[in-house]
């Protein structure tokens, strides 16, 4: 064989290799299988989160959650507004695992109709907060100068108020509120995720206000500039995917404390109506009148409201692991 002929047959030796890699599977465990294939930050990610028993176990909780939200029934037939006095702290039977409550109600049934309202709130006021603390954390990293000074400040003024503290006042006067056109406002879950945004949010607007101060100094918004977009696509195509990681994390974290928020404000008899919405902080509330002598009332809402923010925090943490560079 010629030198020409060696040299030709090892080029094309190299260039089936890379062949191989290019068509690897992105989301492959094996750390030989991308070689020569760069993969974007979502592909790490989604690879590592894989490959987390922290994630993995959160999600089954998380999926088991929404799915005894979304469908209760597939749990239990019990209407859990349905009271019959005869059965109060009546121990479990045959349909009533979980035994009666001082009222005559199924605890099993009420824990999973629990869950529909603390989650509700909780992916509602996320999805506020995420909107609402987002855009204004944008829009102040990105224009800066006095844009950003009003928006701060205004941002340091609620974040001085403490949110469960804003609850218990707001709650507490939304029952007196006779307004036009503000009918809709109560104990309701609509009213309490609209609470917990409006103080809610400030948190989201520093992580992404910050995000979008590191974004906009980079060199691909120098170039979508000098190219002549216009401030909207620059925003939303180039600043906001690449500043949105932060807020994810934070939003998957602090959904959690919304639903603990929700728990505490009904636990306090301000929070949902229980005549109206079964809530497992209302439960918790109405159990401590026979927690000595049944305790375990009091136990199974407390076990469902640990799960499912327990669930949502691990989430969290697993993902921020996956989408910080810095832990890598």
């Amino acid at each position: 064989m010629t030198e020409n002929a060696r040299y030709q047959a090892e080029i094309e030796t190299v260039d089936h290799h890379f062949d191989e890699n290019a068509t690897a599977d992105p989301t492959s465990t094996d750390p030989n299988a991308n070689v020569g294939r760069p993969r974007s930050l979502a592909q790490d990610a989604a690879a590592d989160l894989i490959r987390n028993p922290m994630f993995i176990i959160s999600a089954i909780l998380m999926v088991f959650m929404l799915v005894m939200a979304l469908f209760p029934g597939i749990f239990t037939s019990v209407d859990p507004m349905q009271k019959n006095i005869m059965d109060s702290l009546e121990p479990p039977r045959d349909g009533h695992p979980l035994g009666f409550d001082q009222q005559g109600q199924d605890v099993f049934a009420r824990v999973v109709h629990g869950a529909r309202a603390s989650i509700a709130v909780g992916v509602l006021t996320t999805i506020g907060v995420v909107l609402l603390g987002g855009a204004i954390g944008a829009v102040a990293g990105y224009f800066g100068g006095w844009i950003d000074a009003v928006l701060s400040r205004i941002l340091d003024t609620f974040l001085a108020i403490p949110l469960l503290l804003a609850g218990i006042v707001v709650m507490s006067m939304v029952d007196h509120i006779d307004l036009p056109g503000l009918g809709w406002l109560g104990r309701n879950i609509p009213t309490v995720a609209l609470m917990l945004i409006v103080f809610g949010w400030t948190s989201v607007a520093r992580i992404m206000r910050g995000s979008v101060l590191q974004a906009k100094q980079s060199d691909y918004v120098t170039a979508a500039r000098s190219m002549g977009a216009s401030t909207w696509r620059i925003i939303t195509t180039h600043i906001i995917p690449n500043a949105i990681a932060p807020v994810i994390v934070i939003a998957t974290i602090s959904l959690g404390m919304f639903i603990v928020a929700e728990a505490t404000l009904s636990y306090l008899g301000i929070g949902l109506d229980s005549s109206e919405v079964v809530s497992w902080g209302g439960d918790i509330s109405d159990a401590q009148r026979v927690l000595r002598t049944h305790p375990m009332i009091m136990f199974w809402p407390s076990l469902a409201l640990s799960v499912c923010v327990l669930s949502f925090m691990l989430l969290g943490d697993a993902v921020r692991d996956a989408l910080d560079p810095k832990l890598r």
